[in-house]
């Protein structure tokens, strides 16, 4: 869908369909295409005065139907969100990340290594260089319906989705994007299982912090949206912490406790020190009422510099530090 509407410089605005669904709906007569291209022609709206795209865009979405007469035929279920310009647009938002569901592109530029989530402002962001220039059009129509936001901070060069549109976007697009995560080569043996353990350990961890803090702070699941955060829960030491300042990885494990440890949730642990937890789950517990897990602060001291961690390397990465050579 995305591919098809990249040549379009506007693929709509609230204010234009608003209007548009308005004629469509209340004036007695039949549109045709060109009579609603000639209705919105050199007018200026939500700061935009071409208007190429947006029939396409609606046509692609099954919003409108165009016969071969050139006649606009409306969707009738979609009168029921004419209730206010906020309400439809809303309503748009959702139509188009069911419709976006299966659309590749839309991947690629929502994708893993593009998210990540901001524990200051508690929000979902996207780098901006995600959205190529072929694309802008589409980062635009986001941004005109306030599904992106300028990030708090202008010297982050991210936007951040809209709050109010974080069910749509939980609901719709994140499970895939999760899915996402794992490359071709990791899916091809079979580590799906790995990822069920490692979600339903860190779903149990963040009911365990809300229990240890009575429910009163705002725990953040960091992971959900952000990989390479090097930690999955921002949590808080107790009750009067005034900021998050406990970062919880989560690792499952069957029989004796065991995990693997990355690179970057290394360095992120030395980064960190006192204020990094590695709460280790056991899965074969993890359904026990009353089960704690084993939580070990400042592991980058308390395992990796340990003994009674036996630390084994499995893979190298191995880089050749001379120039090219036929060999």
């Amino acid at each position: 869908m995305l591919k098809e509407l990249s040549h379009y410089e506007n693929l709509g605005t609230p204010q234009y369909f608003w209007e548009l669904f308005d004629i469509l709906e209340k004036s007695n007569q039949v549109w045709t295409r060109k009579e609603v291209q000639e209705y919105f022609f050199n007018r200026l709206i939500d700061g935009r005065n071409i208007f190429d795209g947006c029939l396409p865009f609606m046509e692609l979405m099954g919003i409108i139907k165009i016969n071969k007469d050139e006649e606009i035929v409306l969707d009738v279920s979609l009168l029921e969100f004419l209730k206010s310009q906020q309400y439809l647009s809303g309503k748009l938002i959702e139509m188009l990340f069911q419709e976006l569901k299966n659309d590749e592109i839309f991947y690629e530029i929502f994708c893993s290594q593009n998210i990540s989530y901001d524990i200051i402002y508690h929000s979902i962001q996207i780098s901006n260089s995600a959205f190529h220039f072929k694309y802008a059009n589409f980062k635009q129509f986001l941004i005109d319906f306030d599904f992106l936001l300028v990030h708090p901070d202008k010297q982050v060069n991210k936007l951040v989705i809209n709050s109010r549109y974080k069910k749509v976007f939980d609901k719709t697009v994140l499970l895939e994007i999760r899915k996402r995560k794992i490359g071709i080569e990791e899916l091809k043996k079979s580590l799906e299982q790995q990822q069920t353990y490692g979600e339903e350990a860190e779903k149990f961890v963040l009911h365990f912090e809300n229990q240890r803090l009575k429910n009163q702070k705002n725990i953040d699941w960091v992971a959900e949206y952000w990989a390479n955060a090097g930690y999955d829960v921002a949590s808080y030491n107790n009750i009067e912490s005034k900021k998050q300042d406990r970062f919880i990885e989560v690792k499952s494990y069957s029989g004796q406790p065991n995990f693997f440890w990355s690179r970057n949730e290394i360095e992120t642990a030395r980064i960190r020190k006192d204020k990094y937890f590695l709460y280790l789950v056991d899965r074969d517990k993890i359904k026990f009422e009353n089960y704690t897990p084993k939580i070990i602060q400042n592991p980058y001291q308390l395992v990796l510099k340990n003994n009674i961690w036996d630390k084994r390397v499995e893979k190298y990465f191995v880089l050749s530090k001379e120039n090219n050579k036929n060999y």
